[in-house]
């Protein structure tokens, strides 16, 4: 089966202009997200195949190392529990 994925229900991404950043917000704690991670994120709307989210972030970024990067990055949230 192919993994499409979506945040997990109690975590919610929020745009924080006070620090110009992207937060994920979950029950009792709120992480920072740095660099494009809440772009990364904006992206995982249970619609797209992780291997979708590369190629878009491929064709945006096209020299950044985002088909080994991306994968671990999704699969690191996923153990959290932060995506479904």
């Amino acid at each position: 089966m192919t993994w499409r994925p979506a945040l997990a229900r109690a975590v919610v991404l929020r745009h924080d202009r006070v620090r110009g950043t992207d937060l994920l917000l979950l029950p009792e704690r709120v992480v920072v997200l740095h660099g494009r991670a809440g772009g990364v994120l904006r992206l995982c709307d249970g619609s797209r195949a992780v291997a979708d989210i590369v190629t878009e972030l491929s064709r945006t970024f096209p020299n950044a190392p985002v088909a080994t990067e991306v994968p671990e990055f999704l699969t690191a949230l996923r153990r959290e529990g932060w995506l479904k």
